[in-house]
């Protein structure tokens, strides 16, 4: 009885060690994938920005602000759809279900590349972008700087919050037709 009791104990400790090895390992992949993923969008608008007009550097600003919510969607969605419907399409081989079921299962960390990851990022670099367009605009208009960064600053928060609010009340009445499509689509490039 005391080996049986013992062997539990010294199983639940090599579990706990390798979950916490496996956190740290998810946790270095996300802070790499980030900085990665930064450096590529902010160069991207860092030198596209502020060499365009004030309309294109918008417009670019709004494709970063439209694809944060849409990844946001993504990951709202990948936490509330039902796993047992993607194991029934699975199950019929349908495509993009496999893959469904894989991204259900690991959940959390869907949702953490999307929302956290790909989301954030996009916010951060939609600020950045909407400061040098209010510098741009300051300068062509000779409207003080405080007040259209302000201007700016607010509508893009706005966008962002209300854009984000309205798409994760979609995300979970959608969950399960937003995963599959998304599946559906990475599974083309996931081979």
């Amino acid at each position: 009885m005391n080996e049986l009791k013992n062997l539990i104990e010294q199983t639940k400790k090599k579990e706990k060690i390798n979950k916490n090895k496996t956190e740290w390992n998810w946790i270095f992949k996300v802070v790499l994938i980030s900085f990665t993923l930064s450096i590529a969008m902010s160069y991207v608008s860092t030198t596209t920005i502020p060499n365009i007009n004030i309309i294109a550097g918008t417009v670019v600003t709004l494709l970063f602000i439209g694809l944060g919510i849409l990844f946001d969607i993504i990951g709202v969605a990948v936490t509330s759809a039902d796993e047992k419907v993607f194991n029934s399409m699975s199950a019929r081989k349908i495509k993009g279900a496999s893959l469904a079921v894989k991204m259900k299962k690991s959940a959390p960390k869907v949702s953490s590349l999307c929302c956290d990851i790909v989301g954030d990022t996009c916010g951060i670099i939609s600020g950045t972008a909407t400061a040098t367009i209010a510098t741009n605009l300051s300068e062509i208009t000779h409207i003080n700087i405080l007040l259209v960064t302000l201007l700016s600053s607010a509508i893009a928060a706005s966008l962002t919050i209300g854009g984000k609010a309205i798409g994760k009340s979609f995300a979970m009445n959608k969950s399960n037709i937003i995963l599959y499509e998304f599946a559906k689509i990475i599974s083309i490039f996931a081979k």
